[in-house]
Protein backbone atom coordinates (compact mmCIF):
# COMPACT_ATOMS: atom_id res chain seq x y z
CA UNK A 1 0.00 0.00 0.00
CA UNK A 2 1.15 3.19 -0.50
CA UNK A 3 2.10 5.32 1.94
CA UNK A 4 0.22 8.13 0.92
CA UNK A 5 -3.20 7.60 2.59
CA UNK A 6 -4.55 10.91 2.16
CA UNK A 7 -7.89 11.12 -0.55
CA UNK A 8 -8.60 12.41 -3.66
CA UNK A 9 -9.68 15.54 -2.47
CA UNK A 10 -6.75 15.79 -0.01
CA UNK A 11 -4.33 15.36 -2.62
CA UNK A 12 -5.93 17.82 -4.97
CA UNK A 13 -6.03 20.43 -2.09
CA UNK A 14 -2.94 20.02 -1.50
CA UNK A 15 -1.66 20.47 -5.04
CA UNK A 16 -3.61 23.84 -5.48
CA UNK A 17 -1.87 24.93 -2.47
CA UNK A 18 1.30 24.35 -4.01
CA UNK A 19 0.33 25.90 -7.24
CA UNK A 20 -0.98 28.89 -5.17
CA UNK A 21 2.21 29.47 -2.95
CA UNK A 22 3.96 29.36 -6.05
CA UNK A 23 1.98 31.62 -7.77
CA UNK A 24 2.33 34.17 -5.13
CA UNK A 25 6.17 33.89 -4.91
CA UNK A 26 6.42 34.71 -8.25
CA UNK A 27 4.34 37.19 -8.26
CA UNK A 28 6.59 39.51 -5.73
CA UNK A 29 9.52 38.34 -7.92
CA UNK A 30 8.13 39.34 -11.02
CA UNK A 31 4.91 40.90 -11.36
CA UNK A 32 1.66 39.12 -12.70
CA UNK A 33 2.16 39.60 -16.27
CA UNK A 34 5.64 37.95 -16.70
CA UNK A 35 4.81 34.67 -14.56
CA UNK A 36 4.56 31.74 -17.36
CA UNK A 37 2.78 27.85 -16.38
CA UNK A 38 6.02 27.06 -16.73
CA UNK A 39 7.56 29.54 -14.06
CA UNK A 40 5.23 28.14 -11.74
CA UNK A 41 5.07 24.41 -12.30
CA UNK A 42 8.84 24.69 -12.15
CA UNK A 43 8.47 26.38 -8.74
CA UNK A 44 6.11 24.23 -7.35
CA UNK A 45 8.23 21.09 -8.59
CA UNK A 46 5.16 19.76 -11.03
CA UNK A 47 4.48 19.26 -14.45
CA UNK A 48 2.18 20.59 -16.77
CA UNK A 49 -0.09 18.52 -16.92
CA UNK A 50 -0.78 18.36 -13.66
CA UNK A 51 -1.65 22.02 -13.61
CA UNK A 52 -3.34 21.48 -16.50
CA UNK A 53 -5.91 19.30 -14.19
CA UNK A 54 -6.99 21.57 -12.39
CA UNK A 55 -6.14 24.75 -13.84
CA UNK A 56 -6.64 25.97 -18.04
CA UNK A 57 -4.60 28.89 -17.55
CA UNK A 58 -2.99 31.26 -15.26
CA UNK A 59 -6.09 33.69 -15.35
CA UNK A 60 -8.00 30.76 -14.02
CA UNK A 61 -5.70 30.26 -11.14
CA UNK A 62 -5.74 33.66 -10.79
CA UNK A 63 -9.24 34.23 -10.21
CA UNK A 64 -9.71 30.64 -8.15
CA UNK A 65 -7.34 31.95 -5.65
CA UNK A 66 -8.48 35.28 -5.29
CA UNK A 67 -12.17 34.12 -4.57
CA UNK A 68 -10.79 31.31 -2.57
CA UNK A 69 -8.91 33.54 0.31
CA UNK A 70 -11.27 36.46 0.03
CA UNK A 71 -14.49 33.77 0.89
CA UNK A 72 -12.56 32.42 3.58
CA UNK A 73 -12.52 35.84 4.70
CA UNK A 74 -16.31 36.29 4.74
CA UNK A 75 -16.70 33.08 6.17
CA UNK A 76 -13.96 33.61 8.66
CA UNK A 77 -15.80 37.00 10.10
CA UNK A 78 -18.46 35.32 12.23
CA UNK A 79 -16.48 32.93 13.92
CA UNK A 80 -16.52 35.06 17.40
CA UNK A 81 -19.96 35.83 17.53
CA UNK A 82 -23.50 34.59 18.42
CA UNK A 83 -25.90 35.75 15.75
CA UNK A 84 -28.55 38.26 16.64
CA UNK A 85 -26.71 38.87 20.17
CA UNK A 86 -25.50 42.72 20.65
CA UNK A 87 -22.20 43.25 21.69
CA UNK A 88 -20.99 46.64 23.43
CA UNK A 89 -17.72 47.57 22.10
CA UNK A 90 -16.91 48.06 25.62
CA UNK A 91 -16.28 44.84 26.02
CA UNK A 92 -14.75 43.84 22.37
CA UNK A 93 -11.62 41.88 22.82
CA UNK A 94 -8.92 40.39 20.63
CA UNK A 95 -10.76 37.06 20.19
CA UNK A 96 -13.69 39.99 18.76
CA UNK A 97 -11.74 40.71 15.31
CA UNK A 98 -11.00 36.63 13.50
CA UNK A 99 -11.31 38.63 10.27
CA UNK A 100 -7.55 40.48 11.68
CA UNK A 101 -6.38 36.56 12.20
CA UNK A 102 -7.70 35.17 9.08
CA UNK A 103 -5.43 38.45 7.54
CA UNK A 104 -2.07 37.46 9.35
CA UNK A 105 -2.72 33.66 8.80
CA UNK A 106 -2.99 34.46 5.24
CA UNK A 107 -0.53 37.32 4.89
CA UNK A 108 1.56 35.70 1.98
CA UNK A 109 -1.18 36.50 0.08
CA UNK A 110 -2.55 39.58 1.30
CA UNK A 111 1.15 40.86 0.78
CA UNK A 112 0.45 41.28 -2.57
CA UNK A 113 -1.39 44.58 -2.82
CA UNK A 114 1.52 46.23 -1.85
CA UNK A 115 2.29 45.53 -5.51
CA UNK A 116 1.53 47.40 -8.74
CA UNK A 117 1.50 44.30 -10.72
CA UNK A 118 -0.20 42.10 -8.75
CA UNK A 119 -3.19 39.73 -8.89
CA UNK A 120 -5.69 41.55 -11.08
CA UNK A 121 -8.47 42.73 -9.21
CA UNK A 122 -6.99 42.28 -5.65
CA UNK A 123 -6.82 46.61 -5.31
CA UNK A 124 -10.89 46.13 -5.99
CA UNK A 125 -12.28 43.07 -4.18
CA UNK A 126 -10.47 43.64 -0.90
CA UNK A 127 -11.80 46.56 0.27
CA UNK A 128 -15.29 45.58 -1.50
CA UNK A 129 -15.31 42.15 0.28
CA UNK A 130 -14.82 44.32 3.81
CA UNK A 131 -17.83 46.20 2.72
CA UNK A 132 -19.79 43.74 2.15
CA UNK A 133 -19.34 42.01 5.48
CA UNK A 134 -20.26 44.91 7.07
CA UNK A 135 -22.95 45.25 4.83
CA UNK A 136 -24.75 41.75 5.17
CA UNK A 137 -23.00 40.33 8.08
CA UNK A 138 -23.33 43.23 10.67
CA UNK A 139 -25.90 46.11 12.11
CA UNK A 140 -24.08 48.92 14.12
CA UNK A 141 -25.26 50.87 16.69
CA UNK A 142 -23.85 55.16 16.27
CA UNK A 143 -22.68 56.77 19.91
CA UNK A 144 -25.30 57.87 21.76
CA UNK A 145 -27.64 56.16 19.01
CA UNK A 146 -27.26 58.81 16.99
CA UNK A 147 -29.40 58.82 13.45
CA UNK A 148 -27.32 58.45 10.76
CA UNK A 149 -27.22 57.15 6.95
CA UNK A 150 -26.27 53.64 7.78
CA UNK A 151 -25.27 53.26 4.40
CA UNK A 152 -23.12 55.64 4.27
CA UNK A 153 -21.90 54.59 7.82
CA UNK A 154 -20.84 50.83 7.11
CA UNK A 155 -19.10 52.35 3.85
CA UNK A 156 -17.31 55.30 5.91
CA UNK A 157 -16.02 52.68 8.66
CA UNK A 158 -15.80 49.63 5.67
CA UNK A 159 -13.27 51.81 3.95
CA UNK A 160 -11.85 53.46 7.23
CA UNK A 161 -10.94 49.53 8.46
CA UNK A 162 -9.77 48.84 4.52
CA UNK A 163 -7.28 51.87 4.89
CA UNK A 164 -5.80 50.54 8.18
CA UNK A 165 -5.47 46.76 7.51
CA UNK A 166 -3.11 48.43 4.04
CA UNK A 167 -1.05 50.55 6.41
CA UNK A 168 -0.70 46.86 8.80
CA UNK A 169 0.45 44.78 5.82
CA UNK A 170 2.44 47.85 4.41
CA UNK A 171 4.38 47.78 7.02
CA UNK A 172 5.03 44.13 7.25
CA UNK A 173 2.86 43.76 9.81
CA UNK A 174 5.06 45.18 12.41
CA UNK A 175 2.34 45.45 15.03
CA UNK A 176 1.86 42.15 16.58
CA UNK A 177 -2.19 41.09 16.07
CA UNK A 178 -2.89 42.15 19.66
CA UNK A 179 -1.10 45.54 19.38
CA UNK A 180 -3.14 45.99 16.00
CA UNK A 181 -6.49 44.31 17.62
CA UNK A 182 -6.47 46.71 20.25
CA UNK A 183 -5.82 50.28 17.85
CA UNK A 184 -9.05 48.79 16.12
CA UNK A 185 -10.86 48.12 19.52
CA UNK A 186 -10.46 51.87 20.46
CA UNK A 187 -10.98 53.52 17.14
CA UNK A 188 -14.39 51.44 16.94
CA UNK A 189 -15.34 53.05 20.31
CA UNK A 190 -15.25 56.13 18.87
CA UNK A 191 -17.89 55.94 16.94
CA UNK A 192 -19.83 52.72 17.52
CA UNK A 193 -22.34 51.85 20.46
CA UNK A 194 -22.43 48.42 19.80
CA UNK A 195 -22.25 45.51 16.83
CA UNK A 196 -24.66 42.79 16.34
CA UNK A 197 -23.47 39.62 13.78
CA UNK A 198 -26.71 38.71 11.72
CA UNK A 199 -24.67 35.80 10.25
CA UNK A 200 -23.80 35.59 6.83
CA UNK A 201 -26.75 35.55 4.67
Amino acid sequence: MSKDQSTPTQRQHRTQTHLASAFIKLIKEKGYHAVTVKDIVDTAAYNRSTFYVHYKDKIELSEWLLASVLNGLESSVGAPYVPGQKVSTAKLAAASFRIVSYIYEQREFFELIKYDDTLPRLHTEFPQTILRIYQQQFKFETINRMPVNMDYFKRYTAYGFYGIILHWIQTGFAASQEEFIQEVIDLTKTHMQSVEYVAKP
